[in-house]
């Protein structure tokens, strides 16, 4: 049932000096924020040359030392003095708008910094062996010149792969590999105790590989991931399909243009994409991997959408509302990372004037902004007014709940092992369009902007909007990401998500008691050492889950 109404009109809001302040916040961002940005991009480019100027074996002789020190720190730890463990990676350094609260508290911190190599490319076995720290750029710059590929990779460059196993990582090729976790072959994990595992889905540890996922990094820490490859090539012949109507009709151009309903697998493409423009018009993008021979054939159109002084990606793309349907050619790898620069729609806010073709030709190489430092040039009044006035968040919805996600948006902010997140009971009677006997189809919706009461400068309470839209995906069995700010209470986050083999492992493998629970980490607010103790001596002494 459409729930779909006219948007909340609000009564205009007094402005304050940190709204004088995010306006011109470009000034700093322009002179402070880029050009630091720019050198320490150049200064991790020449690190990643570095390692991969090693051997394999080298690389892999310096990982198994990294992780001895690892042990080694985890048994130095007393539990009954020391705080929970933390990696010593800094709050503001993590890609997202969740503040790293937790670590304000007193705890224990282990070092993973060195964790950044590719140990191996297996081009027989089809398969990359990466510390936690390796990023999507870094790794697409190895292997797409080889015609291999992640299986699922991330648009922004900044994003690790021990985010993305912790965290959330659903891409424009989920609907064939799933999330980006579902295509990891096997974790090595430092547990509690100091033990290094590896866990996969079919040895002695298989509980604990369907339980990493979204357990962010509470259960042991992750020093190395075996993830699949699949073969690629060397562009992606694009379709922009502009979908004009209400927002059902936006949301079944999109499910069309990925899950046929007639079920026939050779329409559906290597990569699909939506952008909703605004409650009317939407542009689906359908890609398949294309030979450069085919790319470069005769009347065939090139874009090399990574040079700096292209169009933003997302504003390229609402072409289609003007011109109609029409087919373009992109480099592989510049198709992966095509959002990097411009932050999706996040650019526009942060320099208004950064679409621009004056600015992308000049100064558009320095582009991004590295969202690390964006956070660390803000105080704690200009934090808790993006927490309140913006929105950036995920929902993971069942694929035909994506027309009512949509409307809900627009109304509210206008723009037989189960994990934590798991299908609907009886998903496979309904045989709704996307969904097979055994999988039931999950689609992303994401919402990246200053909502338009901000824009209009009236009243909005971001935190009531939250709490709002969290209910919503409870009632319609979706999942919110753990790295987006959350108003979730325990009880409500166990009914989001399923306890019980994250439970089982938490005390199989003694992560209770030395990592904080996954709750208490995404929990909004800052923590005292008092109350992380009370929570983990509550959590021994009774289920930390109660069934609802």
């Amino acid at each position: 049932m459409s729930d779909l109404q006219a948007p909340l009109v609000r009564p205009k809001r007094k402005k304050t000096w940190v709204d004088y302040f995010v306006q011109f916040r470009w000034i700093i961002v322009i002179f402070v924020v880029l050009p630091i940005s720019a050198t320490l991009y150049f200064l991790i480019y020449i690190g990643d040359m570095w390692s991969e100027s090693k051997s394999y074996e080298k690389r892999r002789k310096e990982h198994d030392e990294n992780v001895m020190k690892v042990i080694k720190r985890l048994k130095e730890r007393d539990a009954a003095k020391d705080g929970l463990v933390c990696t010593a990676r800094k709050p503001w350094i993590a890609v997202g708008m969740r503040n790293v609260d937790y670590k304000r508290a007193r705890h224990f911190e282990v070092d993973l910094g060195d964790f950044r190599n590719i140990l191996e490319i297996n081009k027989e076995q089809m398969f990359a062996r990466v510390e936690p720290l390796v990023n999507m750029g870094q790794i697409s710059r190895a292997t797409v010149p080889m015609n291999l590929s992640l299986a699922v990779v991330a648009e922004l460059d900044d994003l690790t792969v021990g985010g993305l196993i912790n965290g959330y990582g659903i891409e424009g090729s989920s609907h064939l590999y799933g999330l980006f976790a579902d295509t990891v072959e096997a974790y090595e994990i430092v547990l509690a105790g100091g033990e290094l595992v590896r866990a996969t889905k079919d040895n002695e540890y298989s509980d604990l590989f369907y339980a990493i996922p979204w357990s962010q990094g509470t259960l042991g820490l992750l020093v190395a991931a075996q993830i699949k490859l699949i073969p690629v090539k060397e562009y992606m012949r694009l379709t922009y399909i502009p979908v004009k109507g209400d927002l059902q009709t936006l949301a079944q151009g999109y499910m069309d243009s990925f899950a046929p309903k007639d079920g026939d697998k050779s329409k559906v493409p290597d990569f699909v994409e939506g952008m909703v423009y605004n409650p009317t018009e939407g542009v689906m993008m359908v890609g398949t991997y294309a030979s450069k021979e085919e790319a470069k054939k005769k009347g065939n159109k090139i874009n090399n959408v990574g040079w700096w002084f292209k169009p933003w990606f997302y504003q390229h793309a609402q072409t289609a509302l003007k011109k109609g349907q029409f087919v373009e050619y992109i480099p592989t790898r510049e198709y992966y990372h095509r959002h990097t620069r411009c932050l999706y729609w996040e650019g526009k806010l942060i320099l208004p004037f950064g679409d621009q073709f004056w600015f992308r030709f000049l100064l558009g190489w320095l582009m991004p902004p590295k969202v690390s430092l964006l956070k660390a040039t803000q105080g704690e009044a200009i934090r808790n007014y993006y927490h309140d006035m913006h929105v950036i968040q995920d929902m993971l919805v069942p694929l035909y709940k994506v027309g009512d996600a949509l409307e809900w948006v627009h109304r509210e902010m206008e723009t037989p092992i189960k994990q934590q997140i798991y299908p609907e009971p009886g998903f496979e009677y309904e045989n709704r369009q996307g969904d097979t006997e055994d999988a039931q189809m999950y689609t992303d919706v994401g919402v990246y902007y200053a909502p338009g009461p901000v824009l209009r400068g009236e009243e909005f309470d971001g935190s009531e909007a939250v709490r709002r839209m969290e209910k919503w995906l409870i009632e319609n069995h979706g999942f919110q990401p753990q790295y987006a700010v959350s108003e979730l209470d325990e009880k409500s986050f166990w009914r989001m998500f399923d306890a019980d083999l994250y439970e089982h492992c938490r005390k199989k493998y003694r992560a209770v008691g030395t990592f904080m629970s996954v709750y208490y980490k995404s929990k909004k607010g800052r923590k005292t050492e008092k109350e992380v103790r009370e929570a983990e001596q509550a959590h021994l002494e009774t289920a930390y889950a109660e069934a609802d």
